[in-house]
């Protein structure tokens, strides 16, 4: 099929709203939520959702309910800049508390709100202004060839107009129950949030967290993924545990715990599982990198399409150019971002490379196994290694290794983002133009407030504490500190590089199976719960890919993400003795019986249609 013979569903010489009042605010306050919501999630699972579904259904009811009529594209602006916050926050969370874990160390001092927000700005607004030259040659040209997967259902649930606005009343519910939940539990403290049962004969914890968003992701995932993370977890805490303590003669059943092996031997095999994987995932998509980069070049150089239809309208390729060398000044200029002329052309090289690279692995397998936590690693190994060259070592290296990486994968998973988003409006009949400016506004809008997010998470609770674990973060400061220093175990590290070759061996995603290891095994015990869920769930009632349970948990996850950040905020001032009720708790009876209530309330509204 050519370009000509797709019809999208609003036709190009049809004008209805689009690029409203209403649909920006909208976008930009769900921007703010979801970046926010996201933030929370990535610091304790080293994960984080797509908002671009939950945005679109949130959208969809609103204008339902403020009775507005041909309202779609309107609706897909609002989740087109609403999903930004989220592929923003991915970035972010990523590498960003590196600088604070180094801060608690002595090594530098705390960022400053500035210089999360220029990371963030700049970053963010590369990776949409890397896509938009790529739009035609993926969206338009490749359009039977990139599925684009959640573009296309986000495409879809905009077009099921049957809805008339009760989907968007799930992701609420949603929303409200787990914001309930985690009051509970990490406010009140009337119930314990975790389950510990200690198994001295195997000198190991069965642990399982009172966790909405953990389930929620669970079910989002699917039985695959969460088994995946299920397996590594399993595999580090009833094999690789008792197996150290048995050979290590100072560890007695006495004294037994596990959580000091975890911390001492285990995060170490797991963040060398986790680089390997990352590493195996990047060589694997050399061939589709290469072959993308060759051809979306030759699209670029040889475009000379005049059709300026309405669906056919990008941002002007001399803004394009004026505001790129902008961003590049800004990031070499920029006091706070110590980068430098070498590491300000990496970060244009690793940039364009990994957002064209992104933008269509997205096309073809979706956001969620988009390896861009395996492109920031592989851009943090070549820049400390050519910086350490050129004589940039000790700390002042490592924070430019570390602000070059952070921009390179906030770049990568904004461009994923965009290619998603502009694919879901070439199919409705959006205007590219207006969504790329819509993209734009939504970095900005999360620029601004994550920098807030950040820096109370911090306060309340500290990165790398069993509340804000931050391992994507946390394996980061690993990698960078181990090529600039060399003092990490790299024993354990080779050891977990062996056992992530062994599992690609296996043909099991490295990846998943590797943060599973690495993460305390709560959170991949709770996660399967989920996934069990999705499981008999599919089986039973044969719901559709986007049914209500995928709208109820990614309001489950929003909710708890947002009271969290409220609760954070309770600490700060310190005010969090007005609200401990923990004389009171009913200890882990209740934690079970509010896990079975979180696990039984997706399935009630996971099976319904």
């Amino acid at each position: 099929m050519t370009t000509k013979e797709f019809t999208p569903y609003i036709s190009a010489n049809s004008n209805v709203p689009e690029f409203t009042w209403t649909s920006v605010l909208a976008g930009c306050l769900l921007a703010i939520v979801f970046g926010a919501a996201n933030a929370y999630l990535g610091l304790r699972a080293g994960m984080t959702v797509s908002a671009s579904i939950p945005a679109a259904v949130i959208a969809m009811g609103t204008f339902k309910f403020l009775k507005r009529k041909n309202a779609i594209l309107e609706s897909n602006l609002v989740q087109t800049i609403g999903s930004a916050g989220e592929s923003l926050a991915a970035g972010i969370i990523f590498t960003v508390p590196v600088l604070f874990l180094w801060a608690n160390e002595g090594k530098c001092d705390l960022p400053s709100m500035l210089t999360i927000i220029s990371l963030a700005l700049l970053g963010g607004v590369l990776g949409v202004l890397f896509m938009i030259p790529l739009r035609k040659a993926l969206i338009v040209k490749e359009h039977n060839t990139l599925p684009y997967p959640e573009g296309t259902a986000c495409a879809e649930v905009l077009l099921s107009g049957e809805r008339k606005g009760a989907a968007s009343k799930i992701v609420f519910l949603g929303m409200g129950f787990s914001a309930i939940v985690k009051m509970i539990t990490g406010g009140l403290k009337l119930i314990p949030d975790l389950i510990h049962i200690p198994l001295k004969s195997l000198q190991t914890l069965l642990s399982f967290e009172v966790s909405p968003s953990f389930l929620g992701v669970g079910y989002i995932c699917g039985i695959k993924i969460s088994s995946y993370l299920f397996a590594g977890g399993f595999l580090a805490w009833f094999f690789a545990i008792p197996l150290i303590t048995i050979f290590s003669p100072e560890m007695t059943i006495s004294n037994f715990n596990p959580k000091m092996i975890w911390s001492t031997y285990i995060r170490y095999i797991g963040a060398g599982a986790l680089v390997t994987g990352g590493l195996i995932s990047l060589f694997k998509s050399l061939p589709l990198i290469i072959n993308t980069f060759i051809q979306s070049i030759k699209s670029v150089k040889s475009s000379s399409d005049q059709n300026n239809d309405r669906t056919n309208q990008d941002l002007s390729f001399k803004f394009l150019a004026y505001a790129i060398v902008g961003c590049i000044l800004a990031i070499l200029f920029t006091p706070s971002i110590p980068v430098g002329t070498l590491g300000s052309l990496l970060i244009v090289a690793f940039g364009f490379v990994f957002a064209t690279v992104s933008s269509r692995i997205v096309g073809l397998i979706g956001s969620s196994n988009n390896p861009v936590s395996g492109m920031s690693i592989a851009a943090l190994l070549i820049s400390t290694i050519l910086l350490k060259m050129s004589g940039h070592v000790g700390i002042s290296g490592m924070l430019s290794a570390i602000s070059i990486g952070s921009i390179v994968c906030i770049v990568s998973a904004m461009a994923g983002d965009t290619s998603q988003d502009l694919k879901t409006g070439y199919l409705l009949g959006a205007t590219p133009k207006k969504q790329q400016i819509g993209e734009i506004l939504g970095v900005i809008c999360s620029a601004l407030t994550i920098g807030f997010v950040i820096l109370l998470l911090n306060k309340a609770w500290g990165f790398g504490s069993e509340n804000l674990s931050a391992p994507q973060a946390t394996l980061m400061k690993m990698v960078i500190e181990g090529v600039m220093s060399g003092n990490l175990p790299w024993n354990l590290i080779f050891i977990g590089a062996s056992l992530a070759i062994c599992v690609e061996i296996l043909r099991i995603p490295v990846l998943p199976f590797a943060i599973g290891f690495y993460l305390p095994f709560n959170i991949s015990s709770t996660i399967m719960i989920g996934g069990i869920i999705r499981y008999f769930i599919d089986r039973k009632y044969k719901t559709e890919e986007n049914s209500t349970g995928i709208l109820y948990c990614s309001g489950m996850i929003a909710g708890e993400g947002l009271m969290g950040i409220l609760l954070a905020g309770v600490m700060v001032l310190n005010w969090q003795n007005l609200l401990d009720f923990s004389k009171y708790n009913v200890g882990i009876v209740g934690s079970l019986f509010m896990l079975f209530i979180l696990a039984y309330s997706i399935f009630h509204y996971a099976k319904k249609k």
